[in-house]
């Protein structure tokens, strides 16, 4: 008896629930039967659309979803632009970078330097060429960009032990100071090398006064043959301290017996 009378008492609410459910599904078909007898009124749609926009700008930017509105038209807008964009965007990195260089003076002025050296190497070597002396010296631009090296091989200058020019080296010289003409108002220094091998004789006691010799004599040779003004040369050795080969062989040490002529550019430091 107990478990029949729980059972009455969970029941007992049962009969409103389903005349409830009744109602909502009459109400659903009802409102569905409206829906679809119904018909959108787009003139007055678009009165809305109006004073919506201009009161609270929705819908500005966009389309309309009502007959051939475009609902993403300000991104369709953006997209075409794209390519515009991206290159407006390169321009202003280089715009950028450029306006780096111009406010730093530092840079500015390794620049100016870059391009003065560049353009005293492009010339000498192309005089170089002219002059077929490819064969008898190298060139190079200083890493600092201050000047521009002639470098010219010692076995041909001088014999070991010797700092005078050898008689059929003077040609070749020669060819050399009328290059230097060319920059006869910058600074040019020159600089003397040896091997490594001691010397030790009446006229030079070390390799440091043979290469100063070196380079004294190549500079007295520009100074009275060429007309080089004194104001603008200068002259050391260097002696066997600064090798550019391999002092253990014949070939090595006759490339360190050099002359080496830096031309530097005007660009003040």
């Amino acid at each position: 008896m107990s478990r029949q009378k729980k059972a009455e008492e969970r029941s007992a609410g049962s009969p409103w629930l389903n005349t409830f459910a009744d109602l909502m599904n009459l109400l659903l078909c009802f409102f569905v039967l409206l829906f679809a007898s119904s018909s959108v009124d787009a003139e007055k749609y678009e009165q809305i659309v109006t004073s919506m926009s201009t009161n609270f700008s929705i819908f500005s930017g966009g389309g309309s979803a009502i007959d051939d509105g475009q609902l993403v038209s300000s991104g369709v807008s953006q997209l075409s632009n794209l390519d515009e964009y991206s290159n407006t965007s390169g321009e202003t990195d280089e715009t950028s970078t450029e306006d780096l260089v111009e406010s730093d003076p530092m840079q500015k002025l390794l620049e100016q330097k870059k391009e003065a050296s560049q353009a005293i190497y492009d010339k000498v070597s192309d005089l170089t060429d002219k002059k077929s002396l490819i064969d008898y010296l190298e060139l190079s631009i200083d890493p600092n960009f201050q000047y521009v090296e002639i470098s010219l091989n010692g076995s041909i200058l001088f014999d070991s032990g010797e700092a005078d020019i050898k008689s059929k080296a003077l040609p070749i010289f020669s060819k050399v100071g009328d290059i230097l003409l060319v920059y006869k108002d910058y600074h040019i220094e020159i600089e003397g090398h040896t091997d490594n091998i001691p010397i030790h004789n009446s006229i030079y006691s070390s390799n440091n006064w043979l290469s100063s010799a070196r380079a004294l004599n190549a500079a007295i040779y520009l100074m009275d043959e060429k007309g080089l003004d004194p104001k603008n040369l200068s002259w050391t050795g260097r002696g066997e301290y600064e090798p550019i080969a391999s002092n253990g062989t014949e070939l090595g040490r006759s490339r360190n017996r050099r002359i080496e002529i830096k031309i530097f550019n005007n660009i003040n430091n």
